[in-house]
């Protein structure tokens, strides 16, 4: 459906500034206030054809159009814009997770639900352009998740840019080493030396932080098992973490592997290393999160019967 002859493309698809396209030329105030046209926030206008509430995104490009100079977009709302979805899980009766600014020391917030501000030092080096919106720098961004956010949450967020190769584990730790002083840098420096670039989720950071707090062995990250055979070995699956010198599989179950498909696969799989002598413990979000000691025991358990 084509878009009224009114609306000029520059402002068709995503929010901006009221004032600005005013002085601009691009539009009226009239105009603003007719139907085609929705304020989201204090002087910040979306098109109604472009209004997604539940799009974390852009409520940023909202956010940025009002920010004063020095400020970025920070922390969870950084890490979303750099591909990595941190946010936590909306429910029925929120749709929209608040977009995180920081704010330099001399600025003054006007607060509003849908922004979530902070005062930060920020030097230059600290805030990039990612098409168009003022954020955080990707070392930064992992920086400032690895010692703010809770512990296990923060490794997940390391894993994750690690993951994406969107930092390296020797850049970040130069980061922190120019960073005396600031909140929290004992916890991301701690953390960095247990970040894994293999991991693949955060439940399964948290699956394998929960076993090193235990004193358990650290595990192999996405190990390869392999049949005995001829040769290198036949290929039967690639598992989250394992130990390999028993034989043991941890595998963090998500809700996809309650669909039909997975479900199929998963029972292949597990027969599967049954066959080549691994044995397998699977483990839920719920075991995870609230049946931890359980979780440990079960490991200790599997270890101490292989070991024997």
């Amino acid at each position: 459906m084509s878009r009224p002859a009114t609306v000029p493309r520059e402002l068709s698809f995503e929010p901006f500034s009221g004032s600005r396209a005013i002085a601009a030329g691009l539009i009226t105030r009239r105009m603003l206030n007719g139907p085609h046209w929705r304020r989201i926030l204090p002087d910040v206008y979306v098109h109604e054809g472009s209004y997604r509430p539940e799009d974390h995104r852009m409520w940023c490009v909202a956010a940025a159009a009002r920010l004063p100079p020095g400020a970025a977009i920070h922390e969870l709302s950084a890490a979303f814009l750099w591909g990595i979805d941190l946010l936590p899980l909306r429910g029925p009766r929120q749709t929209v997770v608040p977009v995180h600014v920081a704010l330099p020391k001399t600025a003054r917030p006007d607060p509003h639900p849908r922004i979530r501000y902070a005062s930060r030092t920020l030097t230059p080096d600290d805030i990039t352009s990612l098409s168009g919106l003022p954020l955080t720098t990707e070392v930064r961004t992992a920086f400032d998740l690895g010692r703010s956010l809770p512990r296990a949450a923060a490794l997940g967020a390391l894993d994750a840019f690690l993951h994406r190769r969107l930092v390296t584990r020797n850049s970040l730790a130069a980061y922190i080493d120019t960073r005396s002083g600031l909140r929290g840098l004992l916890q991301v420096r701690d953390l960095l030396a247990l970040a894994e670039p293999l991991s693949e989720s955060p439940m399964e950071s948290r699956l394998r932080l929960l076993l090193h707090d235990a004193g358990l062995p650290k595990p192999t990250p996405q190990y390869r098992v392999k049949a005995p055979s001829a040769g290198k070995g036949r290929f039967v699956a690639r598992v989250d973490l394992a130990y390999p010198q028993w034989r043991i599989a941890i595998e963090y179950e998500g809700d996809h592997h309650r669909e039909r498909a997975a479900f199929r696969k998963d029972v292949y799989r597990f027969n599967a290393l049954r066959e080549a002598g691994w044995i397998a413990l699977r483990f839920t979000a719920d075991d995870v999160l609230r049946r931890k000691e359980q979780v440990t025991q079960k490991v200790r358990r599997a270890i101490a019967d292989r070991a024997t």
